[in-house]
């Protein structure tokens, strides 16, 4: 496993005034990162810029006290630029890992989450929800950040998970493998209408999204490359999973203009992240492009070209700085 800090993976995007790195959980031989709040502290401690998150963290089978601690630690060596994207796994093998049953993924779930969002609010919180034994109470949580953790919630596309997010007043996280850009805009309205009859400040209501993407210096070598090892990643992770493996010749559909796989040179990933925030107006865009084991040379060329000749576009384009 590559390691983004010690071999200058997070170093580049500070380079080219990117503004977040997020770090994902996984389990599995084709993707091993399975502790991204050890990363995080590791990249906390080496930044001074760059805001920092889990991308996201398997709430449903992790503690939900022992990730605000581990969160609260990278934060006090970066005041201001942790945060969390509280999800529910893409796959139930964390249940098994971890000794839970997967009959409980919603009441886990929703109760995990409740908890952290109480311990970020108050260091000492009473809770009693039906995922404890036993009560909290009269326990204080350490360390303190000092502002609470922004905690988003991750989603991938479930019409529950929109809505909760909205009711609870959360920012929402899209991880998005596929679709069109109009079928995800739905899920925009869909929070925001949800967002204001829960009588939320309208500013508040952030909305992030994750794609796969890559940038080359030409649209057909991003296509090709990126195709060959998100493939290899994808069949590997099935295989482990006892999935099918999604066909290769499907999977090139989605690398169009008309798909979810930002992929491409510069100016069309200017266009489609442009294209995309028309329709769905989102604040934050994320591309996973360090798949199926891409050289290192490759997605830290993306990385600067997305810096370089990307952001410079998209900020000209919306006005911001």
């Amino acid at each position: 496993m590559q390691h983004p800090v010690s071999e200058g993976v997070l170093q580049r995007p500070l380079e080219f005034t990117l503004d977040f790195f997020g770090v994902g959980e996984h389990h599995l031989r084709a993707m091993p990162l399975s502790s991204p709040t050890a990363v995080i502290n590791a990249a906390a401690a080496s930044t001074n810029r760059i805001k920092l998150s889990t991308a996201v963290t398997v709430l449903s089978t992790d503690d939900p006290i022992r990730v605000f601690q581990q969160l609260a630690t990278a934060s006090a060596l970066a005041p201001g630029r942790i945060e969390l994207v509280a999800g529910r796994g893409s796959s139930t093998i964390t249940f098994p890992l971890f000794d839970y049953d997967e009959r409980d993924y919603d009441m886990l779930y929703a109760s995990k989450l409740a908890l952290l969002m109480a311990v970020n609010t108050d260091e000492s919180p009473t809770f009693d929800g039906p995922h404890r034994n036993r009560p909290l109470r009269d326990l204080t949580i350490v360390p303190r950040p000092e502002e609470p953790l922004k905690i988003w919630l991750g989603t991938g596309g479930s019409p529950n998970s929109v809505h909760r997010a909205a009711e609870l007043g959360l920012p929402m996280f899209l991880g998005i493998l596929g679709g069109t850009p109009e079928y995800w805009a739905r899920y925009g309205h869909v929070y925001r209408d949800a967002w204001a009859q829960a009588g939320h400040p309208a500013e508040k209501a952030d909305i992030a999204v994750a794609v796969h993407g890559f940038v080359a210096e030409s649209g057909d070598r991003a296509r090709a490359t990126y195709l060959d090892y998100e493939h290899r990643m994808m069949a590997d992770g099935a295989a482990e999973l006892g999935r099918p493996v999604p066909a290769r010749t499907d999977r090139a559909a989605a690398l169009g203009a008309g798909g979810m796989v930002f992929v491409g040179d510069p100016n069309e990933i200017a266009d489609r992240i442009l294209h995309l925030h028309g329709l769905l107006g989102h604040t934050r865009q994320i591309l996973q492009m360090d798949v199926g084991g891409m050289p290192q040379r490759d997605f830290l060329r993306g990385i600067e070209l997305l810096g370089t000749k990307v952001l410079p576009q998209i900020r000209a384009e919306l006005g911001t700085p």
